[in-house]
């Protein structure tokens, strides 16, 4: 079974202060660096950044491979300790990240070593990078180029000098209680953000169920499709959204103009949140695909880590920008309800994402066209799906739904 390496640190400055953590995740057996993460969080405490980078590098790693077992690094005393179940976690802050932490993977599946805050460096210089980005008002990205990377178990003697880290104090003296039930039995985590998920309205590669990626046309709304983004807009007009955030492609842009026409707001465009590179696939029903490539497809269908012919992007290339797209729209409108207009692939993976499952879930999902998907995302790094391709919407206007 193949074993990766988690390396995570957090850092505030001013405990609380402005904080960040840093994740990297490496194969064990090369010491190939997989995946690096890194995300500006806003006011926090050393610790709550430190569990959220924990939290962070075990979805990288599971985007990685879902399979591995799991050995993570980090100079969190603290931390280490209360993950490995040998201190108990009192402080209120704690409790739903470690319950949160502990279930990216089956149980078992990942245990814990502190090392001295010098082997932790790689994580740290991302903390520390993700703390600069934010004082200039910007969320962490990754690096075209990354360094050389120090094979597995030896110190990475690059980067910046550390993020603040805990050594036990107050803290730790606080970790002596059991875990709490599981999200949705406890209390809130504070004032969430909320994303109203919009998938774009009907285009006329909709209409042929032919694959519409962002690699090839750029297809505008058809009539229907026209209607059904009136149609949302109506729907959402009194519900409260602050935001409008879409993919930059056409139909999804077309699909929140009314919106925000009738608010008043601005659209801004992620990028992040558009669809899948479908490579050669582009503009093909599913059959011709299984046709034409049937043993892309299958690969295609058996892992998040295989492209579409052509070279085209994997789910979990995918994955990996819609949870930096994710990171930043939070980072940006916390605490307030924001409309999201996208495609497929990016409203499943943050669906999924926020549910914990496993990429093959996607092939199990089904979202219509213009169908609205609910999740808040709380303070304390839980995150709750309160609607999932609901079409209620469309029904009231007498348009035809899928």
């Amino acid at each position: 079974m193949r074993e990766l390496i988690v390396e995570a640190d957090g850092g505030s400055r001013g405990n609380p202060g402005p904080a960040g953590y840093g994740a990297v995740v490496r194969d064990a057996a090369t010491g190939e660096v997989l995946a690096e993460t890194a995300e500006f969080i806003g006011r926090a405490t050393n610790n709550v950044a430190e569990y959220r980078g924990l939290i962070a590098g075990l979805r990288a790693a599971r985007e990685a491979d879902p399979d591995a077992v799991v050995r993570v690094r980090m100079d969190s005393k603290l931390v280490v300790e209360q993950m490995s179940g040998r201190w108990q976690i009192k402080h209120p802050d704690m409790r739903p990240l470690a319950l949160q932490a502990r279930g990216v993977f089956p149980p078992g599946s990942v245990t814990y070593e502190w090392i001295p805050r010098e082997r932790n460096k790689h994580a740290d210089r991302l903390a520390n990078e993700a703390m600069d980005a934010g004082r200039r008002g910007e969320q962490w990205a990754p690096k075209p180029a990354a360094a050389p990377v120090a094979a597995a178990g030896v110190p990475d003697v690059t980067g910046a000098a550390g993020a603040t880290g805990d050594t036990g104090g107050t803290e730790v003296a606080r970790a002596e209680a059991e875990l709490p039930p599981p999200v949705g039995w406890g209390p809130a985590g504070g004032t969430p953000t909320t994303f109203l998920l919009l998938r774009h309205g009907e285009t006329s590669f909709t209409a042929r169920k032919a694959f519409s990626g962002s690699g090839g046309e750029d297809p505008d709304l058809s009539a229907t499709g026209r209607a059904q983004a009136e149609a949302a807009a109506e729907a959402l007009a009194h519900t409260g959204v602050q935001a409008v955030v879409t993919s930059p492609l056409a139909r999804c842009r077309q699909t929140a103009q009314p919106l925000a026409d009738r608010l008043g707001l601005d659209v801004r465009v992620e990028e992040g949140f558009r669809e899948t590179d479908f490579g050669a696939w582009e503009g093909l029903t599913f059959a011709e695909i299984q046709q034409r490539h049937p043993r892309d497809l299958a690969a295609w269908l058996a892992s998040p880590d295989a492209r579409p012919s052509g070279g085209g992007e994997s789910f979990a290339t995918v994955a990996r920008r819609v949870a930096v797209a994710r990171d930043k729209t939070l980072a940006r409108y916390a605490g307030r309800t924001v409309l999201v207009v996208s495609h497929v692939t990016p409203v499943k993976t943050l669906v999924r994402l926020a549910l914990g499952a496993p990429a093959q879930s996607m092939f199990r999902m089904e979202l219509s066209p213009a169908a609205l998907s609910e999740v808040a995302y709380f303070p304390d790094g839980n995150a709750s799906l309160r609607r999932f391709n609901d079409t209620a919407h469309l029904r009231t206007a007498r348009l035809t739904v899928p």
